[in-house]
């Protein structure tokens, strides 16, 4: 059994209205990935942060080109296009070092990132997606396993995870993706050293 889990995040392409338009805009950019963020938690009863990485894409465009980043994602995000012709590497190459450095483990995020990471990105990248979908997991279910109702879930954003729960995060930048993995871990560490949690309950994302 892994001795670790993956708490991760993805910030893919937006524009102002996007989200309620489900990214159906004539204007509205595909929702690829620009920015991975992981945080390695230990599966023990004090879920130590083992490491964290982080990665910038080169957005895949349809043409096989650059996508272009619409100002209000730089102004959110703070990704700018010097910072991904400076940092940014293939999609491909982002996704062999976070399943390099998963070495095994399984992933979680808050909400389904995968989708974003792998169907949508790989797709308009033309590539075949580098891990199997069996291997990731919804972040939310394991705050239904630790108590919390739909409702509360329902209303919870991965950046105010922490303060929802009354825990200390000073620094983490939200809408950055491993600013959000960050939160998600600190409050995924929290549920398993307060006993709400089971550690080995982020083992298998499919049980």
């Amino acid at each position: 059994m892994t001795k670790s889990a993956i708490l991760f995040d993805c910030e893919f392409l937006t524009a102002p209205g996007a989200p309620q338009r489900f990214w159906c805009g004539p204007q509205d950019p595909d929702p690829v990935a620009v920015q991975i963020g992981a945080v390695k938690l230990g599966l023990t009863p004090d879920a130590p942060v083992l490491a964290t990485w982080e990665q910038v894409i080169v957005p895949p465009a349809r043409n096989g080109g650059v996508a272009a980043m619409h100002p209000f994602f730089t102004k959110l995000t703070g990704i700018d296009a010097a910072r991904v012709a400076r940092d940014g590497v293939s999609l491909a190459e982002a996704l062999d070092g976070l399943d390099a450095f998963a070495d095994g483990a399984p992933f979680w995020s808050w909400g389904k990132d995968e989708f974003n990471l792998l169907a949508i990105s790989c797709y308009v990248a033309g590539i075949a997606p580098a891990i199997p979908v069996q291997r990731f997991g919804n972040a939310v279910h394991l705050f239904a396993k630790a108590g919390f109702s739909d409702e509360t879930i329902h209303g919870l954003r991965s950046p105010g995870l922490p303060a929802f729960l009354g825990i200390e995060a000073e620094g983490l930048q939200a809408h950055d993706a491993l600013g959000d993995a960050q939160a998600v871990a600190l409050s995924v560490q929290h549920l398993i050293r307060d006993g709400r949690l089971d550690p080995l309950t982020l083992a298998d994302p499919m049980a």
